[in-house]
């Protein structure tokens, strides 16, 4: 099996900030990861990297916040974006007047 690009796509989610979502489904397990995926999302306001989720090999499942990195714990694809999505809107609503 070769790798395959389940999704690669940008989602404006608000006047300054977007998402962006990369999935791939690879033929073995990233380093530090138990499962088949290798994935990168972001959220990006005013040019800047405010939240990721990511499993850079070695490091496994983890999630930035800011400054702060911890780990994630991965289920399915589907539950990563919900998971995503969720913390976008409440970075969202806690950064409203920032």
């Amino acid at each position: 099996m070769k790798a395959r690009l389940l999704f690669d796509q940008r989602v404006v989610v608000a006047g300054t900030a977007f998402a962006e979502l990369v999935l791939w489904e690879v033929p073995a397990p990233v380093r530090g990861s138990a499962h088949r995926y290798k994935y990168r999302l972001a959220l990006i306001v005013d040019g800047e990297c405010a939240l990721r989720y990511d499993n850079e090999a070695g490091k496994g499942d983890h999630r930035h916040a800011g400054d702060v990195e911890q780990a994630y714990r991965f289920t399915t694809p589907e539950r990563l974006v919900a998971d995503f999505f969720s913390d976008i809107e409440r970075w969202l609503n806690e950064n409203r007047n920032a």
